[in-house]
């Protein structure tokens, strides 16, 4: 038998991939392979709200909601050149709700995310993708990949054997997907070459902790909790609860200190922990677990996304280090692409060479934002000061000639539409969260461009129009976009709604009604708060990448947007 699709690894990036084919091309033969048995542990527990988004599509987001997670409401930090604590919020503007648990999808469950134990995790997302027709086949180790040129000819299965396996075990298909994280098993097999686009080279040693005392860290009961990310003069550590008495604590660390140190990873793990005293303070009368697990925890990016008839998803296209927690959210959102990029080609829509290349340039652009933000993060950290000087090339490869305090102005407003075509974000966050980060990284006061001028009007100078695959409801539809250089103007989403309000409103005080009154209109916006948090985002991005001249007329009152804050003042000056 020959299948449509053949996905190498089982893991999230795998199982998102064939459930949302699946529901959209459900006639599609679809078989994941993957090499473990599950329940398996697995590193990387902590989320980002982009996974609600796509588990809500897939279907499971409920199953995930009845596994009990701790809810993560956002990060308690203590990094750059102070020792205070400081805390980052998913919520922006509100208090969290500690409601009823298990509960349904609405409110502010759709702006927080979880903290997941993997081995649960994992194996509920593929056994929903089994659930939904795909041949899930855990214990098959691809042994050997057959190939002609730049095609996939076959793979080769060892241990469980597919359905449609030969007597030899080699399994045939139209397409074949790369799932299988950082090992690249066709990645590999199609000699493609990665490049590491940072000069951070780190490990992370990690082992699991049980205490009842954890159940109410952050005073909310069960419900919500934060990540603790911790600086220490050699790396960093995190305590991320993934149950009511079970967390995961690592020590994340450059490899070069690792060797010159002369320790064993439990030697210079246990040494970690003890020295950080809030960390140390969670652990008391806590019990470890025997087992200390370690890896090597650095960025990389695939040079080739994807070939004639096969794709890289997950880690197998990149990886961007964790102390951002961007990992699950890049592997689902880019499976969640592929899988409507493979029900599109299955149902013979759109061009082929089209979609691959949106879906190349898309995951390459999203995988270095998010290392590039990475790197800033380190080189904002005092501790980290031998990276400062990387950060300036940062922003150079943007065009820019930043000192490295001043490229945290790069990362508040650069790039605004790498994450999500509809609305703009950096490095999976919104950009007024960003600009707050880099706040307080810096110890610079990051400053709003609108808040400087009282007149908008749009520029299209010298810009072209193109078509921009989007997906969505299980369609990938071409979206129409201004483009100039290598910034892209879509006029869809967020974008759209600024584009439509700057084309009836240029004055800074009749902007903000005319766009409040659309999100007011607009049946569609469930959320209207986060819709005007992104409506400012947009026109700030905007103004930055040169959509918008902004200019100041006398006698007329001027934005008065605060970092953290869903509301505009007008003030006049």
């Amino acid at each position: 038998m020959e299948y449509d699709v053949v996905i190498v690894g089982g893991g999230p990036a795998g199982s998102t991939l064939g459930s949302v084919l699946r529901k959209y091309a459900p006639a599609a033969k679809v078989l994941i392979l993957e090499r473990e048995i599950f329940p398996r542990e697995h590193v990387g527990e902590s989320q980002l709200p982009p996974v609600t988004k796509v588990l809500e599509e897939m279907g499971c987001w409920d199953k995930v909601e009845a596994a009990g997670f701790p809810v993560k409401t956002g990060a308690l930090y203590r990094w750059g050149n102070t020792d205070d604590l400081w805390r980052f919020d998913f919520l922006v503007g509100q208090e969290y709700e500690d409601l009823p648990r298990p509960g349904i999808l609405e409110g502010q469950r759709h702006q927080t995310t979880f903290h997941v134990e993997r081995a649960t995790f994992d194996e509920i997302l593929l056994d929903h993708a089994a659930e939904l027709g795909c041949e899930v086949c855990e214990g098959a180790k691809v042994s050997s990949v057959q190939r002609t040129g730049d095609t996939v000819d076959a793979i080769k299965v060892e241990g469980t054997t597919p359905a449609g396996a030969d007597d030899a075990g080699w399994v045939r298909a139209k397409h074949y997907v790369d799932a299988s994280g950082h090992v690249g098993i066709l990645r590999r097999a199609m000699d493609v070459t990665v490049s590491e686009p940072t000069s951070l080279k780190n490990i992370a040693i990690w082992r699991y902790w049980r205490s009842e005392k954890w159940a109410d860290l952050d005073g909310v009961g069960t419900g919500g909790v934060r990540v603790r990310v911790m600086s220490l003069g050699n790396g960093w550590i995190w305590f991320i609860p993934i149950a009511k008495d079970l967390t995961s604590v690592g020590f994340v660390t450059h490899a070069d200190h690792y060797k010159k140190s002369g320790l064993t990873p439990s030697e210079l793990y246990a040494q970690a922990v003890a020295t950080d005293p809030h960390i140390a303070d969670l652990l008391t009368g806590a019990t470890p677990e025997p087992e200390i697990r370690s890896t090597k925890d650095w960025s990389f990016l695939a040079n080739r996304m994807a070939g004639e008839n096969w794709m890289l998803v997950g880690e197998s296209a990149g990886f961007a280090d964790p102390i951002l927690a961007g990992g699950m959210a890049l592997a689902m959102v880019g499976a969640r692409e592929a899988a409507y990029l493979h029900a599109a080609l299955i149902n013979g829509d759109h061009e082929e060479s089209w979609l691959k290349a949106w879906y190349s340039e898309t995951q390459t652009r999203r995988i270095s934002q998010h290392i590039k933000f990475a790197d800033y993060w380190y080189s904002a950290n005092g501790h980290f000061s031998d990276l400062q000087a990387y950060t300036s090339q940062i922003a150079a490869e943007a065009g820019l000639s930043l000192n490295p305090k001043e490229a945290f102005q790069w990362l508040g407003t650069g790039g605004f539409v790498s994450d999500d075509l509809a609305s703009p974000v950096v490095g999976s966050y919104r950009l007024g969260a960003v600009k707050s980060a880099m706040q307080i990284l810096s110890g610079i006061p990051a400053t709003w461009e609108i808040n400087q001028s009282n007149t908008f009007t749009l520029n299209l100078e010298g810009c072209a129009i193109e078509q921009v695959p989007y997906c969505a409801d299980g369609k990938i539809e071409k979206v129409k976009c201004y483009k100039r250089g290598a910034s892209l103007l879509p006029m869809i989403g967020i974008y759209r709604m600024v584009f439509r309000a700057l084309n009836r409103a240029s004055d800074a005080a009749a902007l903000v009604k005319e766009l409040k009154m659309t999100i007011a209109g607009t049946k569609e916006i469930t959320e209207p708060y986060n819709a005007f948090l992104g409506a400012l985002d947009a026109l700030e991005g905007m103004v930055a990448e040169g959509w918008i001249t902004a200019s100041v007329k006398e006698g007329r009152p001027f934005m008065n947007v605060m970092l953290d804050e869903a509301s505009v003042s007008m003030a006049g000056r």
